[in-house]
């Protein structure tokens, strides 16, 4: 019952999907929402920044991966961290971290957005976060249930009529010739190539 529960509560809702192309997030991002800068205290905004330069991705320049790439097998995670790094270095763009489709990763793993950003901000590369993850996650995924879970999340599809009305929209928008535009993974996958200029 415990996989019914998590799946549910992870499907995208129309009325968060709005604000999409203001903030460039995910295809569940609360409309209301934006990026807040947090204000620097006794220096510590800048010395996270200048620990995340050397490995920081630069989201007005690029996208961050792919949410199909997996990082102990989560899919999503790689996407997170790089959102997260850029974030604390004042780099992230358009881009959003902690959005509904982070939390619905972060709820699954057991872990608070907020510690998982401050161990980011130490400088740690993925495979050291990664294990920070599994020292500190409150729920002990098993490899069959991080499996399913990818799984799940990388075949999701809208799944209520408004949701659908929304993605059809986007389709015609940004890909009307594209066949493979089926997944939320594909509308991410193929929005951020085009938002960089990409042809699709």
């Amino acid at each position: 019952m415990a996989q019914v529960t998590w799946m549910r509560g992870g499907h995208p809702d129309i009325r968060e999907i709005r604000g999409l192309f203001v903030r460039r997030c995910c295809p569940c991002a609360p409309a209301n929402l934006g990026h807040v800068p947090t204000p620097a205290r006794n220096g510590f905004a800048s010395e996270q920044k200048t620990i995340m330069s050397s490995q920081t991705p630069d989201l007005t320049k690029q996208p961050p991966r792919s949410p199909r790439v997996r990082l102990g097998g989560y899919a999503t995670l790689p996407r997170m961290l790089d959102k997260c790094r850029a974030e604390i270095a004042g780099k992230n763009g358009e881009y959003h971290y902690n959005c509904p489709l982070d939390q619905v990763l972060l709820e699954f793993l057991g872990v608070d957005a907020e510690a998982l950003k401050k161990e980011v901000a130490t400088g740690k590369g993925d495979g050291d976060i990664l294990n920070w993850i599994k020292a500190n996650a409150k729920f002990k995924r098993t490899d069959s249930e991080i499996a399913s879970w990818t799984a799940w999340r990388e075949h999701s599809t809208p799944d209520n009529p408004d949701s659908r009305e929304y993605f059809n929209d986007e389709h015609k928008r940004i890909a009307p010739n594209r066949s493979d535009f089926v997944t939320w993974f594909d509308y991410l996958d193929i929005d951020d190539h085009a938002s960089f200029g990409g042809k699709v």
